[in-house]
């Protein structure tokens, strides 16, 4: 009803001492309400409408109540409570009454609010009548339905809402996002989750509605949510003095919010309360019959998406801890280089990876950097991946190349009781040179970022992943060998990085790549950034990251070395395999004889694969002594000692130990078991 209709009731203010006859004629009932002392006037034609006789009515408003059902007496409560509390000047209402005999009949109001010259409402002058036959097929009648059908929708529009919730955060997020509560007129909700014989509160309504002392309270305690937990029965609170008296402890501290009236439902699951669920409304008095079993059944809904969510929570906290305990407590502080690693679960529930990382420090100034990647999302690939991580970090710690590291690794994986594989890039630094020596087993590339901040992919062949090299009998893996300068970092991480639905690797590659470029200096900062890429695109997948930094070159170790597997039939193994001894020679000083040094390794190395069975293993290192010595040893499978000759004038062989001789300050030959190593040493300048 609009101002205009409501101007039409021009009633003098010492009415009824002058009723209008025009609304008798019309079949209108008026009445009389004076706020001040509640007493309520109606004239006869009102009663005819409620189907009272002056006897059964004595001026308040109560003595309507056997002709209007309680919950269209709440709803009329509140509609007039508002229009007092807003400032409206009128209203306007259908509702139902219950004569005599029983049947309902629709019936239509309309009250005109007079104030006071400070805007305090006074009396309230209005009209009522017999609205059954306008509503029949009326479009009010068609609108209240409608608003009946929208309530009864809130509880499958939520719940399918917190279907999607799979977390408690998610199902608060929901409820409070939820156009359903404000259809309901919530302003706001509070919600408490019972742990231990305590409520956690989880949501406390709206700024400043937090009570302080209420994070945590007993369930014996005199609060509403306490109470519902214990009698498992929903609390309506009709008022402001409702409230008032029944939680003296917790109302004054919410007063200021305005609350008139609150909803608490407790939270069952499987018959067991798991918290409580209150909503808190302004300007509303009172909840009808439909809205309270709506609230209930919502009660219900919650409560098993709540317990969903607590369920994934607590199995997801389970699977991350296995995996968590499987990965290193601490990375080890490392001279020479700086260090980050990450790891992100992306996923809930048991639905995690077997991701991993691992930092290994390595004799002489060396460093052992892993990641690798266990085929599947559950608890027994990371168990897979706990195992397999510590093989590979005693195979590592062993001594052995990295080639056969990474071999050992897949026979071992391929003779464990499981079908998984496993992708793996281990890289083997020499922070004293430089030099990289990089196996990848059907993982990512890594990436090196320069000192100026631009990144590129750091060359690396690869071979199968882990498990299945061995089932295939392919375990010769290919060594790559590279130099990483001081400042520069190199990039490992799981292929979670660099995967995005709808793009190939390739584009994730340029993405990560970009990312890195115009990434921050620090090292930890940059590791941030990389998950929280992932995080906001939403990557469904686990990341682990390992940043290594080389600083500036140290001088070598006694004991330091470099060892390669160079394999027959292998011109990339040994075209690597030269690339580190330039590299070392370089790096430990020795730039003046490294021709020298070069050319005498390059002749034992070939004698080896040419003359033997097996390929060689080749290792360099400086000795520490009186006399600083760089020393080259050529181990094969052969038992046969080799022998210097003569290849004559027109020879094309036999000069090679002769070169070795005039080249190399001293050489030798020492059996080792089931063969021999070839050696030699050069003086070189002191550091």
């Amino acid at each position: 009803m609009d101002d205009r209709v409501a101007g039409a009731l021009s009633l003098p203010d010492d009415w009824p001492a002058h009723p209008d006859l025009s609304l008798a004629l019309n079949r209108m009932g008026s009445f009389d309400w004076d706020l001040d002392t509640g007493l309520m006037h109606m004239d006869q034609p009102a009663l005819d409408v409620f189907d009272l006789t002056a006897n059964e009515y004595d001026d308040r408003p109560a003595s309507l109540s056997p002709r209007v059902p309680t919950d269209e007496a709440q709803r009329l409560d509140g509609l007039v409570s508002h229009a007092l509390k807003s400032g409206r000047t009128n209203y306007g209402a259908y509702f139902r009454i219950q004569r005599r005999d029983g049947t309902l009949r629709w019936t239509h109001t309309q009250g005109f609010v007079r104030r006071d010259g400070t805007g305090r409402p006074r009396r309230i002058i209005g009209i009522v009548r017999d609205a059954t036959q306008e509503l029949a097929d009326s479009t009010a009648r068609r609108e209240l339905d409608e608003e009946r059908r929208q309530r009864t929708s809130l509880v499958e529009g939520t719940t399918a809402a917190l279907a999607h919730a799979r977390t408690v955060k998610d199902v608060i997020a929901v409820l409070k996002n939820s156009q359903g509560l404000a259809h309901l007129g919530a302003t706001s909700l509070v919600m408490g989750l019972l742990e231990s014989g305590r409520i956690h509160l989880v949501a406390d309504g709206p700024e400043g509605a937090y009570v302080p002392g209420t994070r945590y309270t007993r369930v014996d305690e005199q609060y509403p949510m306490s109470e519902v937990v214990r009698t498992l029965s929903p609390r309506f609170i009709e008022s402001a003095e409702d409230f008032a008296a029944s939680y003296p402890v917790l109302w004054p501290n919410i007063s200021h919010l305005g609350i008139t009236s609150a909803a608490y439902m407790p939270l069952i699951a499987q018959a067991r309360p798991i918290g409580a669920l209150g909503l808190l409304y302004r300007d509303k008095g009172g909840f009808t019959a439909d809205e309270r079993n709506l609230l209930m059944a919502l009660g219900t809904s919650i409560a098993q998406s709540l317990q969903r969510a607590m369920l994934y929570e607590q199995e997801h906290d389970l699977a991350e801890g296995l995996q968590q305990a499987m990965l290193p407590r601490r990375i080890p502080a490392v001279p020479g280089a700086q260090v980050a690693v990450r790891y992100r679960s992306a996923r809930l529930g048991r639905d995690i990876g077997g991701d991993w990382y691992d930092l290994i420090p390595l004799p002489g100034g060396r460093v052992g950097a892993v990641i690798g990647d266990v085929q599947g999302h559950d608890t027994h690939a990371a168990a897979v991946m706990g195992q397999l991580r510590i093989v590979l970090r005693a195979y590592a710690a062993e001594g052995h190349s990295p080639a056969t590291v990474m071999a050992r690794a897949s026979v071992f994986l391929h003779e464990l009781d499981t079908d998984r594989f496993a992708t793996c890039t281990y890289a083997e630094v020499d922070l004293t040179t430089g030099v990289v020596q990089v196996v990848r087993a059907g993982h990512v590339d890594p990436l090196v970022r320069d000192v100026d901040g631009s990144c590129r992919r750091m060359p690396a062949e690869g071979g199968l992943p882990l498990g299945l090299s061995a089932e295939f009998g392919r375990l010769e893996y290919p060594v790559s060998t590279v130099e990483l300068d001081p400042g520069q970092t190199m990039i490992l991480f799981t292929d979670g990085l660099v995967e995005l639905p709808g793009s190939d690797l390739e584009e994730g590659m340029q993405r990560l790549t970009s990312l890195v470029t115009n990434g921050p200096q620090d090292l930890q900062k940059l590791a941030d950034q990389l998950c929280d890429a992932v995080d906001g695109r939403g990557g469904q997948d686990d990341v682990a990251v390992l940043l290594l930094r080389r600083r500036a070159a140290h001088a070598p170790q006694p004991g330091g070395r470099l060892q390669q597997h160079v394999a027959q039939n292998d011109p990339e193994a040994l075209s690597s395999c030269r690339h580190m001894i330039r590299a070392a020679v370089r790096a430990w000083g020795a730039k003046d004889r490294a021709d020298e040094i070069e050319l005498a390794a390059d002749e034992l190395i070939t004698n080896a694969l040419m003359h033997t069975d097996g390929g060689a293993v080749v290792t360099i290192r400086v000795l520490a002594g009186t006399e600083r010595r760089l020393r080259v040893d050529v181990e094969d499978r052969s038992s046969a000692l080799p022998r210097r000759r003569d290849a004559g004038e027109s020879g094309v062989s036999g000069r090679g130990l002769m070169l070795v001789d005039r080249l190399a300050d001293v050489w030798g030959v020492e059996s080792r078991g089931s063969g021999k190593c070839v050696w030699c040493e050069f003086l070189i300048p002191a550091r």
